[in-house]
């Protein structure tokens, strides 16, 4: 591989979700001092040249390249979870953050079995000593604090009966509530969390197809105004859409650290559901790529090889 090839190749390593630990060995192991200095001179996307005529590291890409290094430890070790530990703790995280994250909140909340979203509440119980409501309601002051704590606190029915009558009752309240939307903050409407709290998801996509009769649009989209409902109304009615949209965007190569958690978040916590099927079945539909081949663009080294392996158990 001549010079300017092992460069850019190195570059790449460098360069999106995880590392390429095997090129780092087999290339840059082997450098000299004088070629080392050759690719900082040529690499200004990594390396600055300093007053005091030295190339320094970016600070920003170190503090990158050390969450990148980190990045399969942390997949495997949630990988290798409890499920309600690892919803437990992801529930924490997000929480702690100087800005909660509430779609972590979400999805967890509306996408598990009723069964396993209360054992991620014993398990919060055991590991923090107190209740996630607790912590959401001390966290979070905004008008969404109630939705969150009815979300979280849910134990769904999931037979196979729904009211139709009840649930096209119900979409017309969603219509209503929408066309008060410039009064009343929805989210803060008593109907609309009721209904979103408690109703099973088989009534709740019932909800979402009333609503489609009548307005001739999809809720989701109607809610744009509203992302917090909006991914509300995803993640019970269509999650495989909801979780294709999130891997897209943090596959991409510019986006933020938190953006990049995100594809270690969804497909570790997809990967034993059948969700991860439809995901993927969502992905290729939506975006005109397969999840697989996207990985293998975006991330690096055993990083990207950990995500493959789990992704190719849904085939």
């Amino acid at each position: 591989m001549s010079e300017a090839n092992e460069f850019a190749a190195v570059t790449k390593a460098f360069s999106g979700l995880g590392v390429d630990e095997n090129l780092f060995i087999s290339s840059l192991g082997r450098w000299n001092r004088y070629q080392r200095e050759s690719y900082r001179v040529s690499t200004p996307v990594f390396f600055n040249e300093d007053e005091r005529q030295f190339q320094r590291w970016s600070d920003h890409h170190i503090l990158q390249l050390r969450q990148e290094f980190l990045r399969l430890k942390d997949a495997v070790v949630l990988y290798t979870m409890h499920p309600w530990e690892r919803d437990a703790r992801l529930f924490k995280e997000a929480l702690l953050l100087k800005i909660p994250q509430h779609d972590v909140l979400i999805e967890t909340a509306c996408t598990r079995s009723s069964e396993d979203l209360l054992g991620a509440r014993k398990a919060y119980h055991s590991l923090f000593e107190h209740s996630i409501e607790e912590d959401i309601a001390h966290h979070i002051k905004a008008h969404e604090r109630k939705l969150l704590v009815a979300l979280v606190s849910a134990y769904r029915y999931e037979g196979p009966k729904v009211n139709d009558d009840v649930a096209k009752s119900e979409a017309k309240v969603f219509v209503n509530a929408l066309k008060d939307a410039k009064r009343k903050n929805l989210i803060e409407d008593e109907e609309i969390v009721r209904i979103l709290s408690i109703r099973s998801k088989l009534h709740l996509k019932a909800i979402y197809s009333h609503y489609k009769e009548i307005t001739g649009n999809f809720l989701d989209e109607d809610l744009d105004g509203d992302l917090i409902l909006k991914q509300v109304v995803q993640c019970l009615c269509s999650p495989q859409k909801y979780f294709s949209k999130i891997l897209i965007e943090s596959l991409s190569l510019d986006v933020e650290e938190s953006a990049k958690d995100s594809v270690t978040r969804v497909i570790v916590t997809r990967a034993d559901e059948n969700d991860m099927k439809l995901i993927k079945e969502e992905f290729q539909s939506k975006y005109g790529s397969t999840l697989a081949a996207k990985i293998q663009q975006a991330a690096n080294g055993s990083y990207r090889d950990f995500l493959l392996t789990i992704i190719a158990k849904s085939d």
